[in-house]
């Protein structure tokens, strides 16, 4: 191995250090080690000890280090976008995608934002589970990493939803997974001048979402079968007293529109899910006035041959978008649902017993920017390759790039292969040394 190709990690960790003090950084960068050498569970107690710390630093200072210290997600977040946007500078716009999951906790009055909420999982059209847990509203863009066969979904912004038992209980206002996701939006519009293509599943394709939103911001997603739509007003030749119209004449609804046999079925090829295939569409061109105001929407109705819908209906506030750019598009929207079964597969997103308001907002963050992390290390990393070799599976022949988990097991034997010597923590001088107290021994 190399030894230019080790310790590379914890070098990639020095992006974080503008959203930290001094001893937070520090405390960062221990947890991060430990988090990713971690085993099972993921909690501060268990990264102190998988970073080789427990015996020689408090863990309270790093339980402070979620619940106290001053630093914010977001921040975070944004450093590690400037990042990743240097390392992947290219014309065009960007890809977000808007989605939240649902991380499951046990019963427990005390847990801040613990609340019932529908398991979209376990659940179906007729059957409705009901989970306790804390359910996060994630921001994250989507990018074809170099050593992966397919997009991944890069968290960047996290906002918890509450529900309105819970908000009422605490005396807080209540806001809707919608509002949370304009507020990231607008947060994130701060971070760049680029065009935006904001992919979004058919619960955050509403007003509140795209109302005002910055020009910059397109959205594609998807609409109801049934949604009102019109063409643009007629353009005012004879000025009339009054207010101008701001939408035109009534158009068919989506449904009735795949059901007129006057407009034929076309044939579109597009590459959906990493697979090459044939659909039958009807597009048109129409306002959607409810949810995007006076803005003139690309809408595709896609023919679906099997299953219980006989179309689904998807959109794009871009008159000039194409149909296949659509529907790809609202497809790629699919990377952030495999982030998310990676992140509480091997990053210990739902891990967490923090209880604190601050720790409950901040632990599950910290252990989704990692990925994002992660992969800036991979693209970064120069030195010994074989780091990042996909693993022999001579049983996996069809395996093609490298997943979530092959990078936390490269960054895994990145890490070891530095390990401080006994007694020493260079990493960690700025963090006092605590008193800690022995406990007793039990006599044979």
């Amino acid at each position: 191995m190399a030894d230019e190709g080790r310790g590379t990690f914890l070098r990639v960790l020095e992006a974080w250090r503008e959203a930290f003090g001094g001893r937070s950084f520090m405390r960062a960068k221990t947890l991060a080690r430990g988090w990713l050498l971690s085993t099972g569970a993921h909690r501060v107690t268990a990264a102190l000890v998988a970073a080789g710390v427990s015996g020689h630093l408090h863990h309270e200072a790093f339980h402070r280090f979620f619940s106290r210290a001053k630093w914010c997600p977001d921040e975070l977040g944004r450093l590690l976008f400037l990042r990743l946007e240097t390392l992947l500078a290219r014309a065009g716009s960007l890809d977000v995608v808007l989605d939240d999951t649902l991380a499951e906790k046990p019963r427990g009055p005390k847990i801040f934002g613990r609340g019932s909420h529908l398991d979209a999982v376990r659940s179906s059209r007729r059957h409705h589970v009901l989970s306790f847990g804390h359910v996060w509203v994630v921001l994250a863009i989507r990018v074809q990493l170099p050593f992966a066969s397919r997009p991944w979904a890069l968290p960047l912004l996290f906002r918890l939803y509450r529900n309105e038992r819970e908000c009422e209980a605490r005396g807080d206002a209540h806001r809707k997974k919608t509002e949370l996701a304009r507020d990231m939006l607008d947060v994130f519009a701060t971070w760049t001048d680029r065009r935006v293509r904001v992919l979004a599943d058919q619960a955050y394709c509403c007003n509140t979402v795209q109302r005002d939103l910055d020009e910059r911001f397109v959205l594609f997603g998807a609409m109801r079968a049934d949604a009102v739509l019109t063409a643009l007003p007629p353009p005012n030749d004879k000025p009339k007293p009054g207010r101008p119209r701001k939408r035109g004449d009534l158009l068919p609804k989506p449904e009735a529109h795949a059901a007129n046999p006057a407009v034929p079925w076309l044939p579109v090829n597009v590459t959906l899910y990493g697979r090459p295939q044939t659909v039958w569409v009807k597009s048109m061109l129409a306002q959607w006035y409810q949810v995007c105001g006076e803005r003139l929407l690309h809408v595709v109705i896609v023919r679906i041959d099997g299953g219980t819908l006989p179309w689904r209906v998807f959109f794009a506030v871009d008159p000039d978008a194409m149909v296949a750019d659509i529907l790809e598009a609202y497809a790629g929207r699919w990377s952030i649902e495999a982030t998310f079964r990676a992140l509480k597969q091997h990053l210990g997103f739902a891990d967490s017993p923090a209880r604190l308001r601050l720790a409950v907002e901040r632990t599950a963050p910290f252990a989704a920017l990692l990925l994002t992390t992660l992969a800036i290390w991979a693209l970064e990393r120069p030195g010994d390759p074989s780091l990042l070799l996909v693993p022999l599976r001579p049983w996996y022949a069809q395996k093609r790039g490298l997943s979530v988990e092959d990078l936390v097991l490269a960054a895994k034997r990145d890490l070891l292969a530095v390990s401080d010597p006994p007694g020493r923590f260079d990493d960690l001088r700025l963090i006092p040394r605590t008193r800690m107290s022995v406990p007793h021994q039990r006599a044979p």
